[in-house]
């Protein structure tokens, strides 16, 4: 690796965990609690975020030389690149910051750290780690930073920590579903050769979702209407088999012409992280599954003027 990269991979590891323990220190300070239960929390709130440094630190190592290693370095540039891939992209790099933020607030809270501090501390972990991710990009000359991708990246951030302020709850939840599609026989390199692959860089495969909760948003607390329903609208798009714009040919091989086009989807979804179960492993389970979009019925709108119905969408 080279070697200014590392030593930035590093400097930036010690500053956010410097921060998060100095910030979440300033806010634990304002709250009572016996000593005791302080020093159990404090020595588990300190591992939990060595252990984010940690593996904030293998994580970019990794990504590196996964994605960065094969090309040169550069001074930092920009790129605009929003016209991509009818902006799924962006839809994903929200999603990615919601769901890291989610998931670092709920550890944060298991290890007995307060509300506020957990949702600035956690809530703001997919932010920081993409925001690195950007910073690389930046220095790389097969990419470089986007604006557009950073605001995508503010949106997830701020819709978990947002209705976490002031609800104390997601009445809105980001989710994911993926759909093998036939596009990526013809650009292997940039769609995924398989379906691990696929499923991370085929975006004509993906549909991030907007899941709502009906009880919580519209509903009274007493109604006996199931807390678990929701309802999600889904954003997604197909005939994609390039970024900007699709190809006749790749290595030789002809390409088949495709319409390029937007899909929107309404649908029924459960909110796992609702059911009612007594069940602690069960529990946490089904948080950590919250983040699929469970395969049911939807309606599809796409931009060649289309309605589709689906009796089973993933």
């Amino acid at each position: 690796m080279n070697k200014k990269c590392f030593k930035s991979i590093i400097y930036a590891t010690i500053i956010i965990t410097v921060f998060c323990r100095i910030s979440c220190q300033a806010q634990e300070t304002l709250i009572k609690i016996p000593s005791n239960e302080e020093k159990k929390n404090k020595r588990n709130i300190a591992i939990v975020l060595g252990s984010e440094a940690v593996a904030l630190t293998a994580s970019m190592t990794g990504l590196y030389y996964l994605w960065y290693a094969d090309y040169e370095q550069e001074p930092f540039h920009f790129y605009n690149d929003n016209g991509e891939w009818l902006q799924m992209d962006k839809y994903g790099h929200a999603f990615s910051t919601y769901t890291v933020g989610l998931y670092g607030y709920e550890l944060l809270k298991a290890v007995g750290m307060k509300e506020t501090p957990a949702i600035i501390c956690g809530g703001s972990l997919g932010f920081v780690f993409l925001g690195i991710v950007e910073v690389f990009d930046g220095m790389s000359s097969g990419w470089g930073f986007s604006w557009g991708d950073m605001a995508a990246n503010t949106f997830g951030t701020a819709l978990f920590m947002s209705q976490q302020l002031l609800w104390h709850e997601q009445k809105i939840t980001m989710k994911y579903s993926f759909h093998q599609t036939k596009y990526s026989q013809y650009r292997p390199d940039l769609l995924g050769s398989n379906i691990i692959e696929n499923s991370i860089k085929d975006y004509n495969g993906m549909t991030i979702w907007f899941s709502f909760n009906i009880k919580s948003l519209i509903l009274n607390k007493d109604s006996k209407f199931p807390s678990w329903i929701n309802v999600a609208i889904g954003l997604g798009a197909d005939g994609m088999t390039g970024a900007f714009e699709n190809v006749s040919s790749h290595n030789g091989i002809p390409v088949p012409e495709y319409q390029r086009c937007r899909q929107f989807y309404i649908s029924p979804d459960i909110d796992l992280t609702r059911i009612p179960t007594n069940n602690k492993f069960l529990k946490t389970t089904l948080k950590i599954l919250n983040f699929i979009k469970i395969p049911l019925p939807a309606l599809e709108y796409n931009t060649n003027g289309n309605f589709v119905w689906h009796w089973i969408y993933f």
